[in-house]
């Protein structure tokens, strides 16, 4: 099975024509690098996405401990960068005393927030997920200037 359909016009600008279409958007990379490789001036090319969707991808349960630990990793960070700030405005004495006291509090805090906050839902969404945007297929459009230039550089491929 090939990465490219055969193109289909749908909503274009006046000004443009579709080049190539393909299932998926690490093709339409792969093609765009192309072009560039060979010189062409790929700031008259667009990516238009169709049939686009939202896709959630669960990755795990959300329970009350995890959410405390990510609660408590995110604490660290901030803790830490606190913890550096006030190192460096407050007088060198015990720099190191301060940060450490920071990313301690950073923990305690960010954890016991991420548990209270999670625990607060009642298990309303007792997991974790990601978003993303995918096209069913992905147009790589040109400006119809440079339509003979772009085919002609792909078929280099």
């Amino acid at each position: 099975m090939t990465d490219i359909y055969a193109p289909t016009p749908g909503h274009l600008a006046e000004s443009e024509t579709v080049l190539e279409s393909y299932r998926t958007y690490d093709a339409v990379e792969r093609a765009i690098d192309h072009l560039s490789d060979e010189g062409f001036p790929v700031e008259y090319l667009r990516v238009v996405g169709q049939g686009v969707t939202t896709v959630e991808h669960i990755e795990g349960r959300m329970t009350n401990g995890r959410a405390a630990l990510r609660g408590a990793a995110a604490g660290v960070w901030t803790g830490l960068l606190f913890g550096l700030l006030l190192a460096l405005l407050l007088p060198a004495t015990g720099m190191a005393t301060v940060i450490l006291a920071a990313v301690v509090f950073g923990t305690v805090w960010g954890g016991s927030l991420g548990f209270f906050t999670h625990w607060s839902t009642g298990g309303r969404r007792d997991f974790v997920s990601r978003k993303s945007i995918e096209a069913s297929r992905y147009d790589l459009m040109v400006d119809s200037e440079f339509v003979d230039q772009a085919r002609e550089k792909l078929a280099l491929r």
